[in-house]
């Protein structure tokens, strides 16, 4: 992927670019295999490859620079504004819209936030963009409400101009910190949701929802669980740090009892709108804390799915599953450093299966999928090392 604002030192975000692209893979599985070392694993499979530009549904810009002259991007280590509205990982017509903003926040009148005079309005823009149909959620992160009724007033002439425009909202962050959103989000638009969709599954975005940011690949990810899960026909799943439900939605069939647990409600509401879409009537869905629910359960599903953030399950979390001991386990993760941690807390099982999938090229991070089985498991089907 050629890139100027790499090449000119203006962005160091892709810090990989300097590697190809098929180099950057092959330093990534090595990196997981050192990891795995010192755990037998039965089948290694290869990894799973990302386009290499235009393959991100999301923008996170930093709204920079003068009421008369917005800049939507980044403060370099220079210290000055640089606009990414063209960054080559966005697709053209994500391009197309963040090219246009700049100029209509300055027609609206919405200042930027001045980080040193504590001074403006925009400190953010979020954009996010569906694979299935290319529409967008575009999010005004605010100081206050003061620039809310010049957004509305000047909202139409943008939607009609981007009539993939289908969600709008303004999240408040009054806070003078680096904090990218606040509590409060106001929805300026009829619609509150978009929809996505992998392998036939419909699934929801709202805006605190956490959403994979690589579709392409995820939609891989989902399809190899769903594989997989296929070939164990479990009867009841746990989905643990499910998000908007896309593992357990992806491996659950019509007699699965699945039961979806995640902290953030409007995940939650995501998955249950799918799960009623699917016509899923055995579904549970449920805005809890994970290790709390884990920790009341007595009885263990035939398979769990944990899907946690970077930190990893964490020994209690480990614990309470070793407690447990589910026959099988599909660990997903995007911090290879915490799941080896947390692999080593959990000696009744073995690796059956492992995948990396580069959810995030020119980067060193990636996402890994992992079949555990209990060793029990293992030796009822006779199982041995390759």
């Amino acid at each position: 992927m050629e890139c100027s604002y790499f090449r000119q030192s203006q962005c160091q975000s892709c810090r990989w670019l300097v590697q190809d692209y098929p180099a950057q893979l092959a330093k990534k599985q090595d990196s997981l295999r050192a990891l795995l070392a010192d755990r037998p694993v039965e089948h290694w499979l290869p990894p799973v490859a990302s386009r290499e530009s235009a393959f991100r549904n999301k923008a996170k810009m930093v709204a920079l620079g003068a009421a008369h002259e917005p800049i939507l991007g980044i403060i370099s280590s220079g210290g000055d504004a640089v606009s990414l509205t063209d960054c080559p990982l966005y697709p053209a017509d994500m391009q197309s819209l963040l090219q246009a903003l700049p100029d209509w926040i300055r027609r609206a009148g919405i200042p930027p936030y001045n980080i040193r005079k504590a001074k403006g309005e925009l400190k953010y823009i979020l954009l996010t963009r569906t694979q299935a149909a290319g529409e967008f959620m575009l999010r005004f992160v605010l100081r206050s409400e003061a620039a809310l009724e010049r957004i509305r007033h000047a909202l139409p002439e943008l939607l009609t101009r981007f009539p993939s425009i289908r969600v709008v909202s303004a999240n408040l962050q009054p806070v003078h910190m680096a904090i990218l959103e606040g509590e409060r989000e106001i929805m300026l638009s009829d619609a509150t949701c978009l929809e996505e969709n992998f392998n036939g599954v419909p699934l929801f975005i709202r805006p605190k929802s956490f959403f994979q940011t690589n579709p392409g690949v995820a939609e891989q990810l989902y399809r190899t669980a769903q594989e997989w899960s296929a070939l164990l026909q479990p009867a009841r799943i746990w989905d643990l740090f499910c998000g908007v439900g896309g593992f357990g939605l992806h491996c659950a069939t019509a007699d699965t009892e699945l039961t979806g647990i995640e902290i953030a409600a409007e995940a939650i509401a995501c998955a249950q709108r799918s799960a009623e879409r699917l016509g899923l009537n055995k579904v549970s869905f449920a805005a809890l804390d994970s290790n709390g629910f884990a920790d009341l359960q007595t009885t263990a599903p035939d398979l769990l799915i944990v899907n946690p953030p970077r930190r990893g399950l964490g020994a209690e979390l480990c614990g309470q599953v070793s407690s447990l001991s589910p026959p099988a386990i599909f660990y997903s993760s995007c911090n290879p450093e915490t799941l080896a941690r947390d692999l080593s807390t959990l000696p009744g099982y073995r690796i059956r299966q492992v995948q990396l999938f580069d959810m995030f090229p020119h980067t060193a991070h990636y996402e890994v999928l992992v079949w555990l089985e209990s060793m029990r498991a293992v030796e009822h089907r006779g199982g041995g090392s390759d």
